[in-house]
């Protein structure tokens, strides 16, 4: 293939030399031209002059003609044959990738969309309906017996923050704004499953209550007692009494306190349970 090209590129060159040392001498063919015409003229005389001037024409003609074929030659082979003689290989096209048919998409829910230009709304399934009250767990309640207040004396009950799954302390807070010469408490915790006591104890001195345990009725009963001679000072006391019981939530709905005392004035009472209160407290 190569030694071809050479060969294509060498006859070029000579072709591209000759064509610019060729130069047509019109002087010598027009001479010719001219010998020709004379010569006709002898032999044909009695030939009416048109046709002479007939042949002359066509003579140049035909020259004209020569040099024109010569020059389209010369150009034809000085032309660069171009890339139309290279032969290459192309790789077939792959063949285009089957595109799947559409498919209908399924039409927009009616309840999706909205009609006479208004918002739409939710479908019928999923519009609220007011939900019928439910009482929460520990609902407030009035006190079991009696109230929780009564005149300087306040009370309350509820069970310690610190109990736990299998353990229990119910406490009893009283909060006096005189000194009592009397007083009794007495707390019930009713006898839920696996409820033994465990012990008591008060926030003022040991040595002034008598303290008593009890099962009665269905409920153990821890009482203290002032001892005589003693006085309770104005302040907030706790007495509390602690308790096993099954394993999980102990209900202390049917727990309850009741306490009784005397001032200088008179005699008081309260007495309430272990739910919770409007107040929040239990």
């Amino acid at each position: 293939m190569t030694v071809r090209r050479d060969g294509h590129e060498e006859v070029r060159a000579r072709l591209r030399e000759a064509a610019g040392a060729y130069e047509p001498d019109r002087a010598r063919m027009l001479a010719r031209v001219e010998r020709g015409m004379a010569g006709s003229a002898g032999r044909g005389a009695a030939r009416p002059p048109v046709r002479g001037w007939v042949r002359v024409a066509g003579a140049t003609a035909a020259v004209a003609g020569v040099l024109a074929a010569g020059g389209c030659t010369v150009a034809a082979v000085l032309r660069d044959p171009g890339p139309a003689h290279r032969t290459v290989a192309v790789p077939p096209a792959p063949m285009p990738a089957a595109t799947p048919a559409p498919t209908a998409s399924a039409p927009a829910s009616p309840a999706a969309a909205p009609t006479g230009g208004g918002t739409a709304g939710p479908p019928p399934s999923a519009i609220p309906t007011p939900a019928a009250p439910v009482s929460p767990t520990g609902s407030a309640r009035p006190p079991a017996a009696g109230r929780v207040e009564d005149g300087p004396l306040w009370s309350d009950g509820s069970v310690d923050p610190h109990s736990n799954a299998f353990w229990a302390q119910s406490n009893v807070t009283l909060k006096t704004a005189e000194p009592l010469t009397a007083l009794t408490v007495r707390l019930r915790i009713a006898r839920t499953p696996g409820v033994t006591s465990t012990g008591a104890w008060r926030s003022l001195p040991e040595d002034d209550f008598a303290l008593s345990v009890d099962v009665r009725d269905g409920f153990l009963e821890y009482t203290w007692t002032l001892e005589e001679g003693r006085t309770v000072p104005a302040g907030t006391w706790v007495f509390a009494g602690q308790y096993d019981h099954a394993r999980g939530g102990r209900d202390a709905g049917d727990d309850s306190y009741a306490a009784t005392a005397a001032t200088g004035t008179g005699s008081l009472s309260v007495a309430g349970d272990f739910a919770p209160r409007a107040d929040g407290t239990d």
